[in-house]
C-alpha cells in the first residue's frame, strides 16, 4: 500500500505545467562579508483552470526552485474560464505599485501579455487574452497583481446563483451589452 501512493503522486505531477518566472541572486551581509543565495519565483498550473505561484530562497538555484514549486502547488486557486480558453469578463488587479488589466479575447487572438503574466496564463490554460501591465514591471508585483485579478473573476453561474437568476439571463445580458457597445462604436466611426 505504501508503494502505491508515491506512484499516484508521480502520475499527477507530470500533468502540472511549471514556469520559472525569475531568479535573483540575493546577498546577506554578515561579519565576514557577504553570503550569497538565490531567490526563485515559479508559477504552476494544470492547464485547466488551476494555478498557483510560489517563491523560495536557498543557497543553490535548484533548491530555491524546488521550494518555490512546492509552495506554488500548496497555494493553487481555481480560475473560471469561458469555453476553457479565455476569461469571462474584463478585470483589473493591483498589488503594491503593480497594476494589471486583463481583457477577454476572441478565439485566435492568442496570449498578448508580458513575460510574468504570460507564464501565469500558460499555466492556467488561457489561450486567448489581452493583458496590460501598468506601473511596476517587477515580476513579483506583476504576478501578485495578476493573481489578485484572477481571484476577482466570476463565472456567470456564480453571478446567477447570487442574483437568483438563470445563467442564460446573465449571458444574454452580456451579449446585449456587447452588441450595444459595438453599435455605439460603429455610429461614432460613421460620424467621423
Amino acid at each position: 500500500m505504501a508503494r502505491g501512493a508515491p506512484q499516484e503522486q508521480q502520475r499527477e505531477e507530470p500533468e502540472l505545467i511549471e514556469r520559472l518566472v525569475g531568479i535573483n541572486r540575493v546577498a546577506k551581509v554578515v561579519k565576514g562579508g557577504r553570503r550569497f543565495g538565490f531567490a526563485a519565483l515559479v508559477v504552476v498550473g494544470d492547464g485547466k483552470g488551476r494555478v498557483g505561484y510560489g517563491s523560495g530562497k536557498a543557497k543553490e538555484v535548484p533548491e530555491a526552485i524546488k521550494k518555490a514549486t512546492d509552495q506554488a502547488k500548496r497555494e493553487m486557486i481555481r480560475v473560471p474560464l469561458r469555453e476553457g480558453r479565455t476569461i469571462h469578463h474584463d478585470v483589473k488587479g493591483r498589488h503594491g505599485a503593480g497594476r494589471v488589466l486583463l481583457r477577454s479575447a476572441t478565439p485566435g487572438t492568442g496570449i498578448i501579455a508580458g513575460g510574468p503574466m504570460r507564464a501565469v496564463f500558460e499555466a492556467v490554460g488561457i489561450q486567448d487574452i489581452v493583458a496590460k501591465a501598468i506601473g511596476s514591471n517587477n515580476p513579483y508585483s506583476m504576478v501578485n497583481a495578476t493573481f489578485a485579478a484572477l481571484k476577482e473573476m466570476q463565472s456567470p453561474r456564480h453571478v446567477a446563483g447570487r442574483r437568483n437568476q438563470k445563467v442564460s439571463d446573465i449571458v444574454a445580458n452580456r451579449e446585449l451589452a456587447r452588441t450595444a457597445g459595438e453599435a455605439a462604436e460603429d455610429k461614432a466611426a460613421d460620424e467621423e
